[in-house]
């Protein structure tokens, strides 16, 4: 099993900032991609920004500019800045990777998602 834990999130005031972590641990063999989604009340959930085992990223249009995602791969840990954040990104934060996971001599795949973190941009 591969477990996601993720940290960071809170109230922030319009143009303030915020910074998310999420750290994957269990029987990992290597990490893919890994990623920030997020969920509004009443909103389907939707992908913030992600980031390869390469480094390459990929983000929404509404957060081009404003966030950034990166990666430790020693610590299996990925993070997103969050810079001048609007009450339009509001949500449930939710980190998710995936890769290959070991048990004894094989690998499997696994995709897991954090339990998700609060962000509340409000004045």
């Amino acid at each position: 099993q591969v477990q996601l834990v993720e940290s960071g999130g809170g109230l922030v005031q319009p143009g303030g900032s915020l910074r998310l972590s999420c750290a994957a641990s269990g029987s990992i063999f290597s990490i893919n991609a890994m990623g920030w989604y997020r969920q509004a009340p009443g909103k389907q959930r939707e992908l913030v920004a992600a980031i390869t085992s390469g480094g390459s990223t990929n983000y929404a249009d509404s957060v081009k500019g404003r966030f950034t995602i990166s990666r430790d791969n020693a610590k299996n840990t990925v993070y997103l800045q969050m810079n001048s954040l609007k009450p339009e990104d509001t949500a449930v934060y939710y980190c998710n990777a995936n890769g290959a996971r070991s048990s004894g001599s094989y690998h499997y795949t696994f995709g897991s998602w954090g339990q998700g973190t609060q962000v509340t941009v409000s004045s």
